[in-house]
């Protein structure tokens, strides 16, 4: 048995586990991470990065389609289902290297590749090997949660885990889950070709502004993908070929394929917590609001804690690990300027509270600041008008912001910003964007909450007056 001792050691090699152990390493401190699967997790896996190179292949075969409205005939895509899992393992292929084992140990990290499990308060055992830290980072994310059908122990079925590596076309995906990961499958996969139903148990989108997820709902059911929610999965089964999803509701929907995207689930059960005193709930590990565990020498961070489940929030994460950790200096979690996007397109964005949100605790001091897409004069040029944003504003400074149409998710990351340093609208209004482009939407947001008192303002039109009857 191998024994090591090191100032902070890392468990899991996904987005967050990297970043930690990257800067701490760079920094001076003595890094050991480990990781039993893939370098990189789920993101660069199964994941981010994977989903969206496979959502470019469907919308390279889309816009072959609808080409007419810039002068240029329509085309019928031929599509190549295996070529475009290619394209997506050529994606993966060129951002391993940056997550790679062999490039954390030019850093100086000493990386063993196998899983870690508690043996006491400061010590894991991976393989032969113990370690004994100073601080201890769990990073171990999250896996697809798949439900307890009945008849699904009988019924072959992809999750995002799988998926990426099948090489056969769906003749009719069916998809069990209505959140971001399902809607993004459906629109890949229904533009590459395939017939897709998805089957949701409550709310499409649920998560996100009724008035923006209703405009892309909208479009994914123009484009055939048949979308059932409040249908509530109570069995499967497969004959001949062909699986049957019946719903508590009595519909029935049938299918070639299935995928199972109805949630995540963190991935804790190889760590034997309970041998550290870290406490754990169904969401994950328990942390405050410094991301510390109830092991004082142990912080959780990313999907496994239990909070928001998104690659660049382990990243947010994994500085306030940094600045604590390493420095000792106080670093304490936020919220509300957490934006996330779903890729679908029109795409779909947010930070801070929406509306409803914003509303009950803002009531009739709030306002809200909208500016249509199709008012876009980049927009408009580049046909893609169907859009919106909506900004809520609270004593001058932004809350929340919603967004959905093209390029929503990087519009969004401006709110952010915003959101992050306590800048108002003024500050926005104040920006200047070259003309013409999607980023205007952001300033034109601002001026559209400035307009009334401007415009609407017969105090400040008696003062314009009063000034130029008395200017030369």
């Amino acid at each position: 048995m191998t024994k090591i001792k090191t100032d902070l050691l890392v468990i899991g090699a996904g987005s967050g586990g990297l970043s930690v152990a990257a800067g701490a390493v760079q920094m001076g401190a003595k890094v050991v991470l480990l990781e039993g699967h893939k370098m990189g997790g789920d993101c660069l896996n199964f994941g981010c990065v994977p989903s969206k190179a496979l959502l470019a292949s469907g919308k390279a075969a889309y816009h072959q389609a609808h080409t007419s409205n810039f002068g240029i005939a329509d085309v019928k895509p031929v599509v190549d289902y295996a070529a475009a899992k290619d394209h997506v393992a050529d994606v993966i292929a060129q951002i391993e290297p940056v997550d790679s084992q062999e490039r954390f140990e030019s850093l100086g990290v000493q990386v063993i590749r196998e899983y870690g499990r508690f043996i006491s308060d400061t010590e894991v055992q991976a393989g032969d090997t113990t370690i004994t830290a100073r601080r201890i980072v769990i990073s171990t994310g999250s896996s697809p949660f798949v439900p307890p059908i009945p008849g699904l122990e009988n019924v072959p079925y992809e999750t995002n885990e799988t998926l990426f590596d099948q090489r056969e076309q769906p003749d009719h995906l069916l998809i069990i889950g209505g959140g971001p990961i399902g809607m993004e499958m459906a629109q890949a996969h229904r533009r590459l070709g395939s017939k897709v139903t998805v089957i949701e148990g409550a709310t499409a989108l649920g998560n996100d502004d009724p008035e923006l997820t209703a405009i892309v709902l909208d479009r994914l059911r123009e484009e055939g993908i048949e979308i059932a929610e409040n249908a509530l999965a109570t069995n499967i089964s497969k004959t001949a070929g062909t699986i049957t999803v019946d719903t508590k509701d009595g519909r029935s929907f049938q299918g070639t394929h299935l995928l199972m995207a109805v949630g995540r689930m963190p991935n804790i059960d190889k760590l034997n917590l309970g041998a550290a005193g870290i406490e754990t709930n169904r969401r994950g590990i328990v942390v405050n609001d410094h991301l510390i565990t109830s092991n004082k020498r142990v912080y959780a961070i990313g999907d496994v804690a239990g909070g928001l489940q998104f690659t660049h929030v382990a990243g947010y994460h994994a500085g306030l690990i940094i600045r604590s950790a390493l420095l000792g200096l106080p670093a304490k979690q936020r919220t509300d300027h957490i934006p996330w996007a779903t890729y679908t397109e029109p795409e779909l964005a947010q930070v801070g509270l929406q509306e409803s949100e914003a509303r009950v605790l803002y009531g009739d001091k709030l306002e809200i600041a909208r500016f249509d897409f199709h008012h876009n004069d980049r927009a408009i040029a580049e046909r893609k008008t169907t859009g919106l944003i909506k900004v809520m504003v609270y004593k001058g400074k932004p809350v929340g912001a919603s967004i959905v149409g093209a390029q929503a998710g990087e519009l969004i990351n401006l709110w952010s910003m915003v959101i992050a340093n306590g800048l108002k609208m003024k500050h926005v209004a104040a920006m200047v964007a070259p003309y013409p482009t999607i980023g205007e939407i952001n300033k034109r947001a601002a001026g559209a909450y400035f307009s009334p008192k401007l415009f609407d303002n017969p105090t400040l039109k008696r003062a314009v007056r009063f000034v130029q009857n008395w200017l030369p």
